[in-house]
């Protein structure tokens, strides 16, 4: 397939091609039930519904545009992401004037750093943030000289660091892995990203159906019983059906997809209680009908550390 002029190999082709079927399918799906439903209620279910596909047709042609300059396109999206996603983190929580010159390091030098490395295919990344950005962060605010909740303020930046850059940007490093007879282009992040994002809206739209039972009401209401347990096994189901774009056997790509589901999920859950402890629904308003950037990449900060060293693991080249 040719796409803005440059060729797609077939199997990423035919992954997006499905992925932009079942948009066009969703979209006449959502604009049927806006003519047809009446009642309130669920006429704000089909709006908010109708939001998200509408950013996710933005989201497809921001993807398409990263197969098209391949990895570093991928940095490049992602290593936006992360700044952008940090930022809202930060926006959230309590830090003083101190702060500002580590504030400088973790935004404007540890960030692209960590991408930067990455596009030197340096496997190193995954010590940086972990080790020496923790490390070196601690001093520059101890040297700022203002200890007031100095233990509370730091654990919030080096968790924010964490999961706002360093979680991921095991996303695009999928790039880096060599797997034997597996090209290094853009199917595993594709497969990963669409098993974690069906699992995402699917839980949603299983939990507007038949969602009864609360799983942890005070941290994320929407979230049930009834929609965990069909999103989860919706999701398990495409990624088993996309076993022909990864390295895995059907019966590997079941289990790697819902192990990505049940990550997805927990990631959710965790950056949920986060927005709950700030007292705030959204992280921000910056993707119309998904909050904010965090509000999208819940569940891939914890989906991709994991599916990255699962398949590095059992799959690439030592």
């Amino acid at each position: 397939m040719m796409l803005f002029g440059h060729r797609v190999a077939p199997q990423l082709s035919d992954a997006f091609g499905g992925i932009l079927a079942v948009l066009a399918l969703a979209t006449l799906i959502g604009l049927a039930l806006k003519i047809v439903v009446r009642a309130e209620s669920a006429r704000t279910t089909i709006d908010n519904l109708n939001a998200r596909i509408r950013t996710w047709w933005v989201l497809c042609l921001v993807f398409a545009l990263t197969l098209v300059v391949g990895q570093v396109g991928s940095l490049v999206l992602f290593g936006l992401i992360s700044f952008l996603a940090l930022r809202e983190y930060i926006t959230l929580v309590a830090t003083r004037r101190a702060d500002h010159h580590t504030l400088f390091w973790a935004f404007f030098i540890f960030t692209p750093l960590q991408y930067y490395l990455l596009s030197l295919g340096w496997s190193g990344f995954v010590i940086v943030i972990p080790v020496y950005a923790f490390l070196f962060l601690l001093a520059v605010m101890a040297l700022a000289g203002d200890t007031q909740s100095f233990l509370e303020r730091a654990a919030k930046i080096q968790w924010g660091l964490m999961i706002c850059v360093y979680c991921l940007s095991y996303a695009p490093a999928l790039y880096m892995l060599d797997i034997p007879g597996y090209g290094p282009d853009a199917k595993l992040l594709l497969y990963l990203v669409i098993v974690d994002q069906a699992s995402d809206v699917l839980q949603y739209v299983w939990g507007k159906l038949l969602g009864r039972h609360k799983i942890a009401a005070t941290v994320s209401p929407n979230k049930t019983w009834e929609g965990f347990i069909g999103g989860i096994l919706s999701a398990t189901a495409i990624g088993t059906a996309l076993w022909w774009m990864t390295p895995f056997t059907p019966l590997v790509s079941a289990a790697i997809s819902l192990l990505i589901a049940l990550l997805g999920f927990a990631g959710g859950l965790v950056l949920s209680a986060i927005k709950r402890d700030r007292g705030v629904k959204d992280y921000g308003t910056i993707v119309a009908g998904h909050g904010g950037i965090l509000d999208r990449m819940d569940s891939l900060i914890f989906a991709a550390p994991v599916f990255f060293h699962v398949v590095r693991f059992f799959y690439a080249l030592k």
